[in-house]
């Protein structure tokens, strides 16, 4: 009996969270977002055709991917990118000019490289002893994550732009070291969970 009212407490619960989400993302949308951030969305989900402002990057990269075809152009000598159609092409855009100048099966490399990184995630995670040191290592995973399908979604046009870097490839220090510290402090709990 207990269980049962603890599992209609739980769908209690749900279905008001559930409401109060959707009662309250009208009034995010409308209050709490800047006038940019509004366009940068409604251009994501179709409901406003802005090629020469908010939908300009996107339309741009979305060129430039499509004019790499199968195996790319070659290394610098991309058209969209090479002419700086494509603005924040070495940051936030990269993955567009690894479509143009490497192709689809330059795309498909880099994508299989961060499959193995996260596979690799995965199993470092696994074999941890201490809850602290998996929690940790889940938690790494789960930026590469976020930030691989942000950055990557963004440049195919099925994520708003927010400006973040794909790790690794962007150019720029702060994120190359955060990336790279996160990474190394996880091995350096990984190398030492033999010793206790």
């Amino acid at each position: 009996m207990r269980e049962r009212m603890r599992n209609y407490f739980y769908i209690a619960l749900f279905a008001i969270g559930s409401m109060g989400f959707l009662f309250s993302a009208d009034y995010v949308f409308n209050h709490v977002l800047e006038p940019h951030q509004q366009i940068r969305i409604k251009v994501v989900l179709g409901m406003e055709e802005d090629l020469a402002g908010a939908g300009y990057n996107v339309n741009q990269s979305k060129i430039a991917i499509g004019s790499g075809g199968l195996w790319g152009k070659g290394f610098l000598n991309g058209t969209q990118t090479k002419l700086k159609y494509v603005p924040e092409q070495d940051t936030d855009f990269i993955f567009c000019t690894v479509g143009e100048e490497e192709g689809f099966i330059g795309s498909a490399v880099v994508l299989l490289l961060f499959t193995g990184l996260i596979l690799r995630l995965i199993v470092v995670s696994e074999r941890q002893h201490t809850r602290f040191a998996r929690v940790y290592g889940y938690s790494v995973l789960s930026i590469f994550l976020f930030h691989l399908f942000i950055n990557i979604g963004m440049v195919l046009g099925l994520t708003p732009v927010i400006g973040i870097p794909l790790p690794f490839f962007s150019y720029g220090g702060s994120s190359l070291w955060g990336f790279t510290i996160l990474l190394f402090v996880f091995l350096r709990i990984d190398a030492g969970r033999g010793k206790h």
